[in-house]
């Protein structure tokens, strides 16, 4: 049905917020709004601000955790579609996303049109307007590779504002519009390469795959079709059949420690952990970083446990609860920082609930 008789709006009889996330954990909504207009869109979070009421913005439901007791408020579903073309300068091209479009599909779309710089985002979960809030990246890429700006709603201002890349706070899985209800972000804008090829290989297991060289160039649709299928031998790609999809991906995030750090992270564990260079310092495995701790895929309280792919996804086998992926995250992570002296920060947003 309608809310208000407003075109673009819509309230879904199931309010079961595990109905709306890919963890299929989380109580009721107080009441669940899916809006498929910008305008309408902006138009409730400026009305709920104006009464202090909750307003919780939603994309796909698949990075996040919802609280067993569901939330009070607005629950609002971005579901804005729409993929436009625009300024080409040389050999690039600027295209604007609404915020509820799939990634998934926008990924699709660049590749049939020879436009890289997204390919190796394929099959991740989630809405385009989700994808700067924690700088999505994967196997090589991130979102702050391509990113030219993003438009958004200021619920402190009450006005659109548009932000270009450089003052959105892009860094490891993070950016200013993380940990913070203030933006509510309806489009955003890349910049992306036109042509045949692919923009360079930066991961060492899609170079292997492809039987090519790290920062080669491949044909661009050979990229997706690589990254989807080592996502799916780890459980990573999104699957009613397969149990261990039941995540919100990698759980924590894989944290980026000094030089100094990981040496005394492996001095910890009696081993050198698999590291990789980052401009704020050295990237760690979390994944590693658990099974020296003594975690095993598999291992769980009652129906949530650690996929039996990757030790880093954290799954819900049926009849869990938030309450036990919560506290299986923090032994987890209590473990890791007792071997290893590292803590481990969780990847997707907590919404009535905290680790």
């Amino acid at each position: 049905m309608t809310a208000g008789g407003v075109s673009g709006v819509y309230e879904p009889a199931e309010r079961r917020l595990a109905s709306w996330t890919t963890l299929r954990l989380g109580g009721a909504a107080e009441r669940l709004v899916v809006f498929t207009d910008e305008e309408a869109l902006c138009a409730e979070a400026a009305a709920a601000d104006a009464r202090s009421e909750p307003f919780t913005v939603l994309g796909s439901g698949s990075n996040v955790v919802v609280a067993d007791a569901g939330l009070t408020g607005t629950v609002a579903v971005v579901g804005t579609r729409g993929i436009r073309p625009g300024r080409r300068d040389g050999g690039t091209v600027e295209v604007t996303v609404a915020a509820g479009e799939p990634l998934a599909e926008l990924v699709t779309w660049s590749v049939s049109e020879g436009l890289a710089g997204l390919e190796s985002l394929a099959g991740i979960p989630g809405t385009v307007g989700a994808t700067p809030v924690q700088n999505v990246g994967a196997y090589g890429q991130e979102v702050s590779d391509t990113l030219c700006e993003v438009r958004a709603y200021d619920r402190r201002c009450r006005r659109m504002v548009v932000l270009p890349a450089a003052r959105c706070g892009l860094g490891h899985r993070t950016s200013r519009f993380r940990r913070t209800d203030r933006w509510l972000l309806s489009a955003v804008t890349f910049r992306l390469e036109s042509g045949a090829l692919s923009a360079p290989v930066r991961h060492p297991e899609v170079a292997r795959l492809l039987g090519t060289e790290v920062s080669s160039r491949v044909p661009i649709a050979e990229v997706p079709a690589a990254v989807t299928a080592i996502r799916r031998t780890k459980g990573m790609v999104l699957s009613r059949d397969d149990p261990d999809t039941r995540s919100v991906g990698s759980f924590f995030a894989n944290p980026i420690v000094s030089a100094a750090g990981a040496e005394e992270a492996g001095r910890r564990v009696g081993a050198v952990p698999p590291q990789w260079p980052d401009r704020d310092g050295v990237k760690l495995s979390a994944a590693w970083l658990i099974e020296r701790a003594g975690w095993r895929r598999g291992d769980g309280l009652g129906d949530i446990r650690i996929s039996t792919k990757h030790a880093l996804a954290l799954t819900n086998r049926g009849g869990g609860t938030t309450r036990q992926l919560l506290e299986l995250a923090g032994r987890i992570r209590a473990g890791v920082a007792r071997t290893s002296g590292v803590r481990l920060e969780p990847e997707p947003t907590l919404l009535g609930c905290t680790l």
